[in-house]
């Protein structure tokens, strides 16, 4: 019985314990200038807000009843319980004990004949859970033969041979600039593509010959010693793996909690399955401070920019007394992962997966790119009318409610936004408006200083060479996308950030490169945090 109140006791503490939010819990306007101090609701009632629900951050909570005061009614009780069994034991006499040994030695048999039945029962768990893998891993889409081509399109004619392959469903774009282009070739395509290509004398490189091969590669366990540390940080995020959607907002949440004074996290609204979309806000409280807003994951299959921006986040948080003035005095807001159902989607069915998974209506195929939602020179160049395309642009600006909301955000907060950075991957580029076509806005100069220094920083902290420019001028025309809207809303400096690499592996960058990625581009963000004090 002392074994089994003990117990009790255990799980009404961890239940407690761990059904908390790890949110901050920091009375409103305890650690905020004035304008940031109003308590916010935990969940909007409404897609739109009012200006005033942007004017404030906040990620407390109201509780009617604390976790501690629950603990405190069911603590008394059980410690009388294991208080009366331990006077109990010291009361026994020693001939009782004797008995009770002689008892347990008889009892032995059946004892270990239950130890080997819980046994039995923790193997069929692991079989059923290795089934449930297996399961979820056959419901994937295999890209087993599928290949990615570098492809040559200096030479005249290229990329009307590539438009016509991709009409027929052969091949899919993945990225390239005016040089190259770099094609994914379906498994089923390959000998056709291959004849077509011989016939039109195109030239082109084969960068992956087995693209599942590199998907089973990419994002490995971690080993033991990685998820003890885990348990002993209280969060799961490492930088050693592509973590799931749980794991990144634990971690924010773990943060508010954790750094209270500076930190404090909410969602902006939902996606279209229902999940948060949760900014984390870090900022010493200077009702002075400009304000710099980052975001990551738009497109789904794009894993290294949500892995980057935690980073970023880690490091802000983790270090921020002995960060520089020209951190500490920005007020900043992360957005990991714009696209949350996208990016589930990519990790249980489809790695390759780009759109949010919204249907479209009436039609079979679903989602929208939401880098082609945004209201700036919408439906233009660079994005299609079809919903079946990977750049479909949605049936009206900001029709999907990821991209709505960060827009609302943006233009109903009271931060004074002087940056707005947006990471992509790959090709190593950083690029500054416009993208709807080949134009650049009146300031674009000092746009091209700052992406430069970025650059330089770059280079000297990893050695990866980033090309600067126009989206549209080293790229090509894109309409809708988000850092043209920041633009077109008066923020300075707007840049997409492709991380790498340059098409090794393209989508699927292997997790050895998380950090190094990660720690270059901080150096990039730190030249652009002196930029925006100086501005």
């Amino acid at each position: 019985m002392e074994l089994l109140y003990r117990s009790v006791a255990f799980l009404a503490v961890t239940t407690a314990v761990f059904a908390t939010p790890l949110l901050n819990e920091l009375p409103p306007g305890k650690e905020w200038p004035e304008r940031l101090s109003v308590k916010q609701p935990y969940e909007p009632e409404e897609t739109t807000q009012s200006p005033e629900y942007y004017s404030t951050f906040s990620s407390d909570l109201s509780f009617n009843e604390k976790p501690s005061e629950h603990i405190n009614e069911v603590l008394p009780a059980l410690n009388e319980k294991v208080e009366n069994i331990d006077a109990a034991d010291r009361s026994t006499s020693p001939g009782t004990n004797v008995e009770k040994s002689e008892t347990i030695n008889e009892n032995l048999p059946q004892v270990n004949e239950k130890a080997d039945q819980k046994r039995e029962t923790n193997e069929s768990l692991k079989d059923v859970l290795g089934v449930a893998k297996d399961a979820e891993k056959e419901n994937k889409v295999n890209y087993s033969g599928a290949q990615v081509w570098k492809v040559s399109t200096e030479k005249s004619g290229v990329r009307t041979v590539l438009g016509r392959l991709r009409r027929r469903n052969l091949i899919a774009t993945w990225s390239g600039n005016h040089s190259y282009v770099d094609v994914f070739v379906k498994p089923h395509a390959v000998e056709n593509v291959t004849r077509a290509f011989k016939r039109e004398n195109i030239e082109y490189d084969v960068i992956i010959d087995d693209l599942q091969k590199r998907i089973d590669e990419e994002n490995p366990p971690l080993d033991q010693n990685e998820i003890e540390l885990q348990d002993r940080r209280g969060h799961r995020m490492t930088w050693k793996q592509y973590h799931r959607l749980e794991d990144i907002h634990g971690f924010l949440d773990y943060l508010a909690k954790t750094y209270s004074a500076i930190i404090s996290v909410r969602s902006i609204g939902k996606s279209f399955e229902g999940r948060d979309l949760k900014v984390l806000r870090i900022s010493n409280g200077r009702p002075s401070n400009k304000a710099v807003f980052i975001d990551g994951g738009i497109h789904a299959r794009e894993w290294i920019s949500p892995a980057t921006v935690t980073y970023f986040i880690n490091q802000f948080a983790e270090n921020f007394d002995e960060e520089e003035d020209d951190i500490r005095n920005i007020d900043w807001y992360f957005l990991p992962v714009v696209n949350p159902d996208g990016y589930e989607y990519t990790h249980t069915a489809d790695r390759l997966w780009r759109k949010n998974r919204k249907p479209a209506v009436g039609r079979q195929c679903a989602g929208t790119d939401l880098n082609r939602n945004f209201g700036y020179r919408w439906g233009g160049k660079g994005a299609s009318a079809n919903p079946c395309s990977d750049i479909f642009r949605g049936n009206r600006m900001f029709s999907e409610p990821e991209s709505k909301a960060l827009s609302d955000f943006i233009k109903n907060t009271a931060a004074n936004f002087t940056a707005y950075l947006t990471y992509h991957s790959y090709g190593q580029y950083i690029l500054y408006p416009w993208g709807y076509d080949n134009v650049v806005p009146p300031d674009h100069q000092s746009l091209d200083e700052v992406g430069k220094s970025m650059a330089d920083a770059i280079k000297e902290t990893g050695g990866s060479k980033y090309t600067v420019g126009s989206s549209s001028g080293v790229l090509y025309p894109a309409s809708g996308g988000s850092d043209d809207w920041a633009k077109g809303q008066g923020i300075k400096y707007s840049f997409t950030i492709e991380l790498s690499d340059k098409g090794r592996y393209g989508f699927i960058l292997p997790t050895s490169h998380i950090e190094p990625v990660a720690k270059e581009s901080l150096a990039g963000l730190r030249v652009l945090a002196r930029y925006v004090n100086k501005y």
